[in-house]
């Protein structure tokens, strides 16, 4: 197969991509067998010719030849290499592996260790993902919250209820990423995810194909429990000997794999009590802004043309005092929602459908944070995230805490919408968010805004709507591991967002397949 880029294709064209990769490699049409698209990107920076971008990998009559003719550094023998499983270890399992949560993470080590025959078993403190679906929007309806099925707890994670995006900036020499894309594909995700430079899912999708990655686990030998929260360990001789779920019920324990998720704050809190070595880290906090789409489209292209897909934005700046402040998980067409896990505290996050056909973008604006703002403490920056989610929870009187850009910047109450209404899951409520943050916070957000602006026209229009608070954009801790996986309780596999070592679902499934690789280089299977 030759491998050929920058195969540039008219968004009007894509019906001649064949002869646009023929005049590429400078054959007719005809000598191309089959080709496979192996990349596909938007490429929108001349506004009077937004065009995509290919590469495609092709089966061609007369290869070598084609090859010697061709010098670009666009057309080359296309490299065959892919993911391998690792052969299994020789020593022997005492117990089946556990692994706690079933996001991205504890999936994915799941779905490896279930084929390689290893008999997982996952434990998930909330719901399986159809009843969660359930429960989520009688809250959003209701304000009722079920603590441990909710936005951040349930089977699927987190990023069920999120933009869905699975693009990363992770080098991937091992392939661990485009063995997560294969599973996704697998079970049921559109194959378009393969190529895209930006794929994304949406939560609509996502909930199905949980759902299939379960079932497939189970037909492989492993086993879900749900409404399974493990509460407890017993440590013997420096090694995990037994778990304890939902504070009564024992279970023997060899591995045990923390794929928790980084909204498990009394996991955290139980584990750093049992003498798991845990580190607190950076993470960021701050509001979600919502604009009308059209608004970003005009920005990105200088057309409405609906051809083109849904625009999106990263935006970054450095305060004058040298604080980080940047857009976060990106929701083209989406909406904010009330992501929130615990009585009397309120967090926000942004979710989009496939389609990404809502009226509004939303991002999180948020600002980094360290030891030096929340404390040198362990669980310090989990403190912190909870007394800001208390502070938003009760200024908007259990709802979404909301505010006009303009209010929030000028310190005024807003009282009305503007243009921009919300699209929000879940109640809300005027309040002043200047008094949920704190001031370094909301003055790195203020001093940013109008260097969004002019990068975006409009990003600081005074009736962009904000909401409070974004506070879990990351884990506020990260729970050490060695070069062969383990804590230093042994036994024990940090895993994923929650234990500090991913963000987001591609980088978070492809750390539970690295942790699944230590298992089985390890041990013998059960086969």
């Amino acid at each position: 197969m030759i491998r050929v880029r920058q195969v540039k294709v008219g968004i009007d064209e894509e019906d001649k991509l064949v002869k646009k990769i023929s005049l590429k490699l400078g054959i007719s049409s005809n000598k191309i067998k089959s080709f496979n698209i192996i990349k596909k990107s938007l490429d929108a920076r001349r506004k009077d010719y937004i065009h995509y971008v290919y590469e495609v990998d092709c089966d061609i009559e007369d290869e070598d030849k084609v090859l010697r003719k061709n010098k670009s550094n666009d057309i080359f023998l296309a490299d065959s290499k892919s993911y391998l499983l690792p052969s299994s270890g020789t020593e022997k399992l005492v117990n089946r592996p556990i692994i706690v949560g079933s996001g991205p993470a504890g999936l994915f080590c799941a779905y490896q260790l279930a084929e390689a025959g290893y008999q997982p078993i996952v434990l998930e403190r909330g719901e399986k993902v159809e009843d969660r679906v359930e429960t989520v929007n009688y809250f959003w309806e209701k304000g009722i919250l079920n603590k441990e099925s909710n936005v951040q707890f349930g089977e699927g994670g987190a990023g069920t209820f999120s933009d869905g995006k699975l693009n990363t900036m992770v080098k991937d020499k091992e392939f661990r990423g485009k063995r997560v894309f294969d599973i996704f594909v697998k079970n049921g995700a559109p194959e378009e995810i393969l190529y895209l430079q930006k794929p994304h899912l949406g939560t609509d999708l996502l909930c199905n194909i949980v759902k299939n990655i379960r079932e497939e686990i189970i037909r492989l030998g492993g086993e879900f429990r749900y409404s399974s929260c493990v509460t407890d360990i017993v440590v013997k001789e420096g090694k995990i000997s037994n778990i304890i779920i939902n504070g009564k019920e024992e279970v023997a324990c060899s591995i045990l794999v923390l794929a928790i998720g980084h909204s498990a704050r009394d996991t955290f809190s139980m584990l750093y009590k049992r003498g798991v070595e845990m580190v607190s880290k950076p993470f960021a906090v701050g509001v979600r802004i919502e604009h009308p789409q059209s608004m970003i489209q005009m920005s990105q292209y200088k057309t409405l043309d609906k051809r083109l897909p849904v625009a999106d934005y990263k935006l970054t700046y450095t305060t004058k005092s040298g604080r980080g402040v940047y857009s976060f998980c990106m929701c083209p067409g989406g909406y904010v929602v009330n992501s929130s896990s615990e009585e009397g505290r309120l967090a926000i996050n942004g979710m989009s459908y496939h389609d990404r056909g809502g009226e509004n973008a939303n991002s999180a604006i948020v600002v980094t944070v360290n030891s030096k703002d929340y404390g040198s403490g362990v669980l310090d920056g989990v403190k912190f995230q909870e007394k800001l989610e208390e502070k938003a929870y009760l200024l908007g009187n259990g709802k979404i805490p909301v505010q006009l850009y303009g209010d929030f910047r000028d310190g005024i109450f807003s009282t009305s919408f503007g243009e921009v209404l919300p699209a929000m899951k879940g109640s809300y409520e005027f309040s002043d968010l200047n008094e949920i943050l704190p001031s370094y916070i909301k003055d790195a957000i203020k001093e940013a805004m109008p260097n969004f602006g002019k990068k975006i026209k409009g990003f600081d229009r005074d009736d962009a709507l904000l909401a409070a608070i974004e506070s879990r954009t990351s884990s506020p801790v990260r729970i050490l591991r060695n070069d062969l996986g383990e804590a230093n309780i042994l036994g024990i596999y940090p895993c994923g967002e929650g234990s500090g070592y991913s963000g987001g679902i591609t980088t978070s499934a492809m750390d539970g397949i690295k942790v699944s690789e230590w298992i089985i280089k390890k041990y013998r299977n059960l086969q």
